[in-house]
């Protein structure tokens, strides 16, 4: 009955792709490209062995307004702000892709490692006065959606928001912990005094989110919403920094936290989400590899929670949670469908690994899916955003002969610096947002929000759910690809 269930499971996969031309990738290309995306969402001033040559220093002064230096970080998009919840995420994500796929990246590991330490030494910054306040966004986000401008021409309001004890906000200080804490693993062989100083202010910070609960989006309102609100509740952040606190220090205080509070903070709601606001799948994946390994029989919940995850997420079961395109991409409705696509599809490639290891499968009614089919199914995820699709386009800039020209990214689409130094005015980039033309500006290895549910893509920068590029698309994608670039 199992091989017949797998053989129907693979016969879907197959239909899924008839629509698609297979091409032979080069992984590990797309994997440089993907690291280096980051270098063009730097703000701050950039360093020596900056390899994006078209984008300058940006941002020096932000912080100054009240006295503190919150220069540096990542712009999250194709805007200029500096939010400070999806920044968390972006890095927690490339940290796991370290931590489970670093030794497939090769010669690419040390620029992943300058990407996570770019993140965290922002984050150090932003929660240096924790347990009173932490800074959470640096920009006005109405003021600068209101513009067109170069990051390194900023004239917009550079307003600091911030949560403290009276204005909670436990979802981004919960996310912030997990940052921290997954880069603890990441630099503990390579760099044990950055490590230490990481793992210490997670604790902090998971403390003070945990302490003085309550979602940001309420403390801070129309700072954050509608752009990064909160919709699903701070409660999976505060589990999900618990269960990379627990894998960084191994302490049972974290272990007994998660046990604890498993009902309590809904380890087991939407468990085929996962992102900047939702991490109930990514918090079941992460601990379920505890109990696959025979070591967390009282975890065992968390295990049972991503095998539903799996059910929900393959095609071919009864009721399937998840949609798909007629060329078989995974399609959640909302804005920038492709981080629904990696982010997933890095949590079934992570839990295929710890299925493997522990030689277990995960039944699906009538279908069993093994360690090796969760692998297929990622790749062919991944596939499609290289260009095995039913229009031929890869979905990341710079990447096969075919990607997005008109990319929704101020710093791309207006003339840099070098060409023209002159000041560009607030309105003054309205004319290269409409234009028709290509950007001047190849924001190498940028995948963009892609196409619709019919697999249609307009290459448009007023169409930014579809053109609009984010480091959270990327960060989860570094680890797929760094894995296929050794397992092609």
């Amino acid at each position: 009955m199992a091989q017949n269930s797998t053989l129907s499971l693979l016969i879907v996969f197959s239909l899924l792709s008839l629509s698609s031309l297979c091409f032979a990738h080069n992984y590990m290309d797309a994997l440089r490209k993907s690291i280096l995306f980051f270098e063009g969402q730097r703000s701050g001033k950039l360093p020596p062995d900056q390899r994006l040559h078209w984008r300058r220093d940006s941002a020096l002064r932000d912080g100054h307004s009240i006295g503190k230096d919150l220069t540096g970080g990542y712009y999250d998009a194709g805007d200029n702000i500096k939010f400070g919840f999806p920044m968390a995420f972006s890095v927690t994500l490339l940290s796991w892709s370290v931590i489970d796929f670093g030794k497939n990246m090769r010669s690419e590991l040390p620029n992943a490692l300058k990407a996570v330490r770019w993140g965290t030494d922002y984050l150090l910054k932003a929660t240096v006065e924790v347990p009173n306040v932490m800074y959470v966004q640096v920009g006005d986000p109405y003021s600068d959606h209101n513009c067109w401008e170069r990051p390194e021409d900023m004239d917009t309001l550079r307003s600091v928001y911030a949560i403290d004890r009276k204005h909670p906000g436990s979802d981004v200080a919960g996310e912030t912990a997990a940052a921290l804490a997954a880069a603890s693993i990441v630099f503990r062989s390579r760099d044990r005094a950055y490590s230490r100083l990481l793992l210490s202010r997670a604790i902090k910070v998971f403390n003070f989110a945990d302490k003085h609960r309550g979602a940001y989006s309420s403390s801070l309102k129309r700072a954050v919403c509608p752009f990064y609100c909160d919709n699903n509740g701070y409660q999976d952040e505060l589990l999900w920094g618990a269960a990379w606190l627990h894998k960084a220090t191994r302490r049972r205080k974290y272990r007994e936290y998660i046990v604890k509070n498993e009902v309590i903070l809904r380890a087991g709601d939407t468990i085929n989400e996962f992102g900047w606001d939702n991490k109930h799948a990514g918090i079941n994946v992460l601990i379920s590899k505890e109990v696959l390994m025979g070591r967390a029989d009282d975890l065992k919940n968390f295990k049972n929670n991503a095998d539903d995850f799996i059910c929900s997420v393959i095609p071919g079961v009864a009721h399937p949670q998840v949609q798909y395109s007629p060329g078989g991409l995974i399609f959640k409705t909302g804005g920038s469908n492709m981080q629904h696509v990696t982010s997933l599809s890095f949590l079934l490639l992570a839990y295929s690994n710890y299925l493997s290891h522990s030689n277990h499968q995960v039944p699906c009614g009538g279908i069993v899916a093994s360690s090796a089919l969760l692998k297929q199914f990622a790749k062919r995820q991944v596939d499609y955003i290289l260009g095995d699709n039913p229009i031929r386009m890869s979905y990341m800039v710079g990447y096969g002969p075919r990607y997005p020209q008109r990319i929704h990214h101020r710093g791309s689409s207006l003339p840099s610096v070098h060409v023209h130094p002159a000041h560009i005015g607030c309105k003054e980039g309205s004319r290269y947002f409409l234009s028709p033309n290509p950007n001047p500006n190849k924001l190498v290895g940028a995948v963009v929000g892609g196409p619709n549910v019919t697999d249609a893509f307009p290459d448009s920068r007023p169409y930014f759910q579809e053109s609009e590029p984010t480091t959270y698309i990327n960060a989860p994608l570094v680890g797929l690809l760094a894995y296929f670039s050794a397992h092609p």
